[in-house]
């Protein structure tokens, strides 16, 4: 076979031709005394770069303008270390609910009680002794039955009781800090799943009633969220779902969910993230993938960056 005559081929002008990346888009090495924030302006204005950045600015655009920010996490969201990012929000104001699933309230009770979480599951299956602790079984047995009699919800009994216990480690945790805000905590349980159903003494039936009470809280949550930000961070399933249920409770209701955007942290991209957070729902979505012990620390950092560059309050010393 003879080659292609290439002799008659079309060219053009390079400088006519649309392009993608500029030199101005291009990355600046920092020096070694740059600010958080004057780092963050010197990441590349490319993909995940840009897209911490819009983050940023909507966090700050809902502190302006008296915007509700909602937060949804899963379990490795604890186990990661990150709690006290969101909890330094909370006491800052800059976030108005706190979501998760069973796993993480688990994992968030544990840490304030014995300031330790996370078994080694491998170690104790074989034996029989994984998710049997019993301080861990006892506190959502007592939180969901106050908070299905009381018609409070799991979210706020779990506060509750861990105040009553002075837990030592209460500083940590994410439920707490929800408690002493006075700001919604729910907790989003899907039975069978989580550790302490295993127990006996651990009614299906009232941690069904207080989680589903958390859904209707959630429901008037969410009914407030017009040109606000829902932050779902690590959890793949249960929260995506949940959000999308209680966004169609909301909206049968009447309210005005224009101009909400949400935005997805996780180590992977999912379906229903995809589909149920950053589509189906939103004006906008925002989609960062990566580590959260490193993410979460770098959108926190972000916002106080920019916060104290405008001479506010900085979230962190």
């Amino acid at each position: 076979m003879h080659p292609f005559d290439l002799n008659g081929l079309k060219t053009y002008d390079l400088q006519s031709r649309p392009s993608k990346v500029f030199v101005d888009d291009l990355g600046r090495p920092p020096s070694a005394r740059v600010t958080v924030g004057d780092w963050i302006d010197t990441l590349p204005k490319q993909l995940a770069a840009n897209e911490l950045r819009r983050l940023r600015d909507h966090f700050i655009r809902c502190h302006d303008e008296g915007r509700s920010v909602a937060v949804a996490i899963g379990g490795h969201v604890i186990k990661t270390g990150c709690a006290p990012y969101l909890i330094d929000w909370i006491e800052r104001g800059l976030v108005n609910s706190i979501s998760m699933n069973g796993s993480a309230a688990i994992h968030d009770f544990e840490l304030a009680l014995a300031g330790k979480t996370s078994e080694d599951v491998a170690a104790q299956l074989p034996s029989g002794a994984f998710g049997m602790a019993r301080e861990t079984a006892d506190a959502f047995a007592v939180a969901s039955q106050n908070g299905a009699v009381q018609d409070r919800g799991l979210g706020r009994a779990l506060g509750e009781y861990i105040e009553s216990l002075k837990c030592p480690y209460s500083s940590a945790s994410l439920v707490h800090a929800a408690f002493r805000a006075s700001i919604p905590c729910t907790i989003h349980v899907a039975l069978g799943t989580d550790i302490v159903h295993m127990h006996p003494h651990v009614s299906g039936a009232a941690i069904g009633e207080a989680s589903l009470i958390d859904f209707r809280i959630l429901c008037r949550v969410i009914h407030g969220l017009q040109e606000g930000l829902w932050l779902n961070i690590g959890s793949a399933v249960v929260m995506p779902e949940v959000f999308l249920k209680a966004f169609s409770v909301a909206r049968n209701f009447g309210a005005d969910l224009s101009g909400l955007v949400t935005a997805n942290l996780d180590k992977e991209a999912k379906y229903r993230t995809k589909m149920n957070v950053l589509s189906r729902p939103s004006a906008a979505g925002i989609e960062i993938i990566g580590h959260h012990e490193l993410l979460i620390p770098l959108v926190h950092a972000s916002v106080a960056a920019k916060l104290a560059s405008r001479n506010a309050t900085p979230l962190a010393a």
